[in-house]
């Protein structure tokens, strides 16, 4: 049997972070042989160009997605160039590669007495990599899964943002993101004084939780970090809410935010997938 990714401590403090708490966490994968730089440059040349996602790392923190200057270079030249060329690069669905989703399954395993009786079944687990040259930024965003980033070389610090609060992501950022948007979100010098600013190094880990906003500058080597994510069906719930308030606000409504853990959002995400329901079987029937 493997050893355990998270030692007892580790877990002790998800439990008491989970769901609604950023912060930090220690691991064991460091110099796991699968996330050295020689092995990932070869992962990068099995996967599929779109799961590839890179471009040069010098960015503001707040960007406007179209204006991303992308890397000339391929990704393994970018890997294997990593210290000198200034580029950010993810790897993204690296489940899609059976050792990959093995080490990713076995990891979150280990944390799933934590997370079921909270947020029930850990549903469409991801795996991406990170990998990026000294003082490269990633820049204001969100995701909408439950997330672990796990440092496996150099430093990073994250900057992270309360959850749910309107004043720095509103409503319409939300459901404009739920609608097929990009992740990246405008950033106001004056969110500052919200961000908690967490830093890690190898073996050291921060837990995000469900959409909030946050923006990683990397330290002064090549970064290279795991992100191990999952989905719960309060996540999918909070997304379809978003997706109802959507169709309220379009005809002049200005419907209330969905709450956030421990509230369930059923009502709104009921009548969200009920309207996907009918559009598929009205365009069934087109056919």
């Amino acid at each position: 049997m493997a050893d355990p990714v998270f030692p007892p401590a580790a877990l002790e403090q998800l439990n008491a972070l989970y769901p609604e708490r950023a912060g930090t966490l220690t691991h064991a994968l460091a110099g796991h042989p699968l996330l050295s730089l020689d092995a990932l440059a070869a992962l990068a040349g099995r996967m599929r160009a779109i799961d590839v996602e890179h471009n040069l790392g010098d960015l503001p923190v707040g960007i406007d997605p179209a204006e991303v200057r992308r890397s000339r270079l391929d990704p393994q030249e970018i890997i294997a160039s990593i210290e000198a060329n200034g580029s950010w690069m993810v790897l993204k669905f690296v489940e899609q590669d059976p050792a990959y989703r093995d080490l990713l399954h076995a990891t979150l395993q280990e944390i799933a007495p934590i997370v079921a009786p909270r947020t029930g079944a850990m549903l469409k687990l991801e795996g991406f990599v990170f990998i990026s040259s000294p003082g490269a930024v990633t820049p204001f965003h969100f995701d909408p899964e439950h997330n672990i980033l796990l440092q496996i070389r150099g430093r990073k610090t994250m900057t992270i943002f309360p959850a749910g609060d309107p004043a720095i992501a509103n409503g319409a950022a939300h459901e404009a993101f739920h609608l097929g948007g990009h992740r990246n979100l405008p950033y106001c010098e004056e969110f500052a004084s919200q961000a908690t600013a967490l830093t890690i190094g190898p073996g050291e880990a921060i837990y995000v939780p469900v959409k909030s906003p946050h923006w990683v500058k990397n330290g002064d080597a090549p970064s290279v970090s795991f992100s191990i994510t999952w989905r719960s069906e309060w996540s999918y719930r909070e997304a379809d809410a978003r997706g109802f308030n959507h169709l309220l606000r379009s005809i002049g409504l200005d419907p209330a935010d969905p709450g956030r853990y421990p509230q369930q959002n059923h009502v709104k995400s009921i009548a969200w997938r009920t309207i996907g329901k009918v559009r598929r079987i009205i365009g069934a029937g087109r056919m």
